[in-house]
């Protein structure tokens, strides 16, 4: 290590990430029932304190987006993404889930993994990069956006605006266990509604039954399930399909008319979601279910794309020598899961990877939800070294590598 990279790693400290982490926590912003303008007004004043410059666009009521910056902006910088709002928080905890506590090492509390405590590690990296005076023509931001747990308003706004500060690499601060994830499936939701003719169920053939008709299409989707699963991506392996949901009908004695089924479509990074579903109407058009009083409709509620950056990349190498020089070598993976990281690669153009504290399946989106105050620290520590790293790479060479 520089002595510029012992210097970082000595400016991180514990109890200022678990005060802004629990700050957090504390301050809700589930989604939905709720919105992110509590969490916003503590980053906000958190980072003007720390002499940040920070910028507020409200993309809906009571729901800002909040991007803070240190440093110039003559080159390509780096971008840290992370989002405001957490998932309801449910039953089952045996602790306040809107009370940050800290036990055995761990900080419990909803969003204290996804990703109240990456916000944070972010925010005192970069505030150990201001102490060190590793900032200058290049700009360090966090854009943390709201709306990321259901429909992506934060992150649809911020990729149409033109930032006011350009970036070389992009890293989003969600729970990976601090393993580089370097691409990841997109998802989508699909809202597809069936209309029939509604009859009495003592001669159903005066109706049209539409549950009957969704029935069909369900064993559509198997079908076409099957098929991807047959064709898989090389890295990411297969898009899927998932019927979540079923809703239709008013009573036993009832033709139902209308029916309408949610489903998760998984997304290959080349793969738009409104092609899929239109494609899929075609297909359920081409099966014979539509027509004789049946129609059927499909919509796009949300869709989030995927992403894929090579191993090779150089903010894939940088990002991985940071872990490895924190906390030894963690490798590359990639995600089951997906992230707003996609829209940045996608619609900006940025390289883009997943890095941040906790494990995603084993402690996000459940009670007593929790985080490693260790691995809090040690993201923080390892995002100031891959930013000082990247700020300080020639800017020809952050223009064109990745």
């Amino acid at each position: 290590m520089t002595d510029l990279d012992r210097s970082l790693q000595s400016a991180i400290d514990s109890d200022e990430i678990v005060a802004l982490a629990s700050a957090l926590i504390e301050a809700g912003g589930e989604n939905p029932g709720s919105t992110e303008s509590g969490v916003a007004a503590v980053l906000a004043e958190h980072c003007r304190a720390l002499g940040f410059d920070v910028d507020i666009d409200e993309v809906a009521p009571g729901r800002p987006n909040v991007v803070v910056s240190v440093g110039g902006s003559t080159d390509p910088g780096v971008l840290f993404v992370g989002h405001s709002d957490v998932v309801p928080a449910g039953g089952g905890w045996t602790t306040n889930p809107f009370e940050a506590v800290v036990k055995d090492g761990r900080l419990y509390g909803r969003g204290s993994c996804d990703m109240k405590g990456g916000l944070a590690a972010v925010v005192i990296a970069m505030a150990a990069l201001k102490r060190c005076g590793a900032v200058g023509s290049a700009p360090v931001s966090l854009a943390c956006l709201v709306d990321e747990e259901d429909t992506g308003l934060g992150i649809r706004s911020f990729v149409r605006q033109l930032p006011r500060r350009q970036y070389s690499y992009c890293v989003v601060a969600e729970p990976t266990d601090l393993v580089t994830i370097t691409g990841c499936r997109g998802a989508a939701n699909l809202e597809i509604t069936v209309t029939g003719r509604s009859a009495h169920a003592g001669k159903p053939t005066n109706g049209r039954n539409a549950v009957s008709a969704a029935a069909r299409i369900v064993v559509l989707i198997d079908e076409m399930s099957a098929s991807l699963r047959a064709d898989p991506h090389p890295v990411l392996g297969a898009a899927t399909w998932n019927v979540g949901t079923v809703d239709g009908g008013t009573g036993t004695s009832m033709v139902p008319d209308r029916c309408v089924l949610t489903v998760d479509r998984r997304l290959l990074p080349e793969e738009d979601a409104h092609d899929v579903a239109s494609q899929l109407g075609r297909d359920i058009e081409a099966a014979g279910i539509t027509g004789d009083g049946i129609e059927v409709s499909v919509a796009v509620p949300m869709e989030m794309p995927g992403f894929l950056t090579s191993d090779d990349a150089e903010i894939s190498r940088v990002v991985v020598g940071a872990v490895a020089d924190v906390v030894g070598h963690r490798g590359t993976d990639i995600w089951t899961a997906s992230c707003d990281g996609g829209f940045v690669a996608r619609d900006m153009g940025i390289p883009t990877v997943v890095l941040g504290p906790g494990e995603i399946e084993l402690q996000a989106h459940q009670p007593d939800e929790s985080v490693s105050v260790q691995q809090l620290c040690d993201s923080a520590r390892t995002y100031a070294l891959l930013a000082s790293k990247i700020i300080a790479l020639p800017a020809v060479m952050t223009r064109s590598l990745g």
